[in-house]
């Protein structure tokens, strides 16, 4: 539904966006991931039409952005990420006043009101200025606006920054239910956000997409080595010595002793896997083994080993 191809941009010197490409397919919720600057809002405003590229296309449903601007942005619904609403209007007159641009009038616009009502929970809200909202609340109110025409694809800038925990996950629930039924791009730089929303992630860094995948298959291309601590008691200077020689797989990277125990710090390759052979080596030497754990690389790990010198401008 859309595809980003070679996608540019330059704000004179600042080299925002740089030659990136991806696409995203109808029901599929994207999360743009990246730290602040990375590229991530000025990529969205490109594919809603709010800024021109330096050079290279969006298509959407086929249509070039460059060429059909108005009719793509028929098409989508955008939240931006400061949610710009009229805070003195009551909400059903903001309500009203976004039909009203979208021309949407008579049975149309109270079929629309009642969708957006019940998809946005605004029910008990609608006779109150929007000043006098919560952040939450004014968070559904943006949502509703965006979804107001009922776009095939929803763009959300940072949708839940600044949000409290509860809101949080209301917020999360709502994007998952309407994911269901629309394309869905959202950015953050919140890691456990996108985690727990989306279906795929595209994390860009600089300016440029470094990764892109499942989180499943974002750890399984990046994991590495596998980190397994061992914690005994009884161990001898040369049962330790002939450790290596036991699980010639696993490489120790430290020993530490703390009076009657002995913590064992090893690492191995994912093709491996020596706990079997550490088990018996420990009940060999007739130690007590009070833990055995290992720790696989995580998306966080990943997000800071991808995007360690830090993001461009944007």
């Amino acid at each position: 539904m859309i595809r980003v191809e070679n996608l540019v941009k330059h704000y004179g010197d600042v080299k925002a966006v740089r030659s990136i490409n991806f696409k995203v397919n109808d029901g599929e919720i994207l999360g743009f991931l990246g730290a602040n600057g990375a590229g991530k809002t000025t990529t969205l405003r490109i594919i809603t039409g709010y800024l021109s590229p330096t050079a290279g296309n969006v298509y959407v449903n086929d249509l070039n952005i460059a060429e059909h601007s108005l009719e793509i942005r028929k098409q989508i619904g955008y939240l931006a990420e400061l949610n710009p609403l009229y805070l003195d209007m009551r909400v059903f007159d903001l309500l009203e006043f976004t039909a009203q641009i979208r021309e949407i009038e008579g049975k149309d616009f109270r079929n629309a009101l009642t969708r957006v009502i019940e998809q946005c929970g605004l029910s008990g809200i609608l006779h109150r200025t929007v000043a006098e909202c919560s952040k939450g609340y004014r968070q559904r109110i943006g949502l509703a606006t965006a979804i107001m025409h009922d776009p095939q694809i929803l763009i959300m800038d940072e949708p839940v920054s600044g949000l409290d925990p509860n809101q949080i996950v209301e917020i999360r629930e709502l994007i998952k239910e309407l994911g269901k039924e629309k394309l869905v791009i959202i950015s953050s730089h919140i890691l456990q956000e996108i985690k727990a929303t989306v279906d795929r992630i595209a994390i860009i860094h600089e300016g440029k997409i470094i990764a892109d995948g499942t989180s499943q298959e974002l750890m399984a291309s990046f994991r590495g080595k596998t980190q397994l601590t061992l914690e005994v008691k009884g161990t001898t200077a040369v049962s330790l010595k002939s450790l290596p020689d036991a699980a010639p797989e696993a490489e120790i990277t430290s020993t530490v002793t703390e009076g009657d125990r002995t913590i064992i710090n090893l690492e191995y390759s994912k093709d491996a896997d020596p706990r079997e052979a550490l088990f018996k080596h420990a009940v060999k030497s007739k130690w007590t083994l009070l833990e055995m754990s290992t720790s696989k690389a995580q998306l966080e790990d990943i997000f800071r080993m991808l995007t360690v010198k830090g993001g461009g401008d944007a």
